[in-house]
């Protein structure tokens, strides 16, 4: 079969042709939304803040970008669209560090979605039960729509000598109570309910 070649002009005009084509469907196609969320906890030994690095890395996973801070570095909430705010627990509070971040920005959280988190539950079942007394006032503060608490973990190595003198009186059981799996499911369910939103 003979094909006959395509003259410069009609070559350039298809070229041209082309690209407007292309630039036509890069403008008309949806693009991605960009979904930030920070992420902030009050941690003292170090597990609470392995729980918001394990919810970050799930995060990531489900497209979110996540920034994580702890609560004395967080100056300005208008970068996020969401935020998890969560605390180590101790003798039934929250940390301080993590209420007085929410008390500086209690003005910035109006158009925010906001979960929270607890960490210090030990033993099974998980010892002390219930909600720490701190949460209402920050979930009031945030308007949070949920809360949710996790087990902790204890590791008598890292404790001060008070510290451990106060697990010994409580008979508090050495190890690691936190459910990864629990933890994996609440982080999808944030991802999937900021991907809601950012698409609505």
């Amino acid at each position: 079969m003979n094909v006959t070649p395509l003259s410069p002009w009609l070559r350039a005009f298809r070229l041209w042709a082309l690209s407007v084509v292309d630039e036509t469907l890069a403008t008309s196609l949806p693009k991605e939304v960009i979904v930030r969320l920070l992420i902030t906890v009050a941690s003292k030994h170090g597990s609470t803040a392995e729980i918001a690095d394990f919810i970050a890395a799930e995060l990531e996973a489900c497209a979110v970008e996540t920034t994580v801070l702890e609560p004395e570095d967080v100056l300005d909430l208008d970068p996020y669209d969401g935020i998890v705010i969560g605390s180590a627990v101790y003798t039934g509070y929250w940390m301080r560090s993590a209420t007085d971040m929410v008390t500086r920005l209690k003005d910035s959280f109006n158009d925010k979605i906001v979960w929270l988190f607890s960490s210090g539950p030990l033993g099974d079942p998980p010892e002390p039960p219930g909600v720490p007394f701190s949460v209402d006032s920050v979930s009031k503060a945030t308007d949070a729509i949920e809360h949710v608490v996790f087990g902790g973990a204890i590791d008598r190595e890292k404790l001060g000598f008070g510290e451990r003198a106060v697990v010994v009186a409580l008979r508090v059981p050495d190890g690691d109570f936190r459910n990864w799996e629990d933890i994996r499911s609440w982080a999808q369910g944030i991802a999937a309910h900021m991907r809601a939103s950012a698409n609505a």
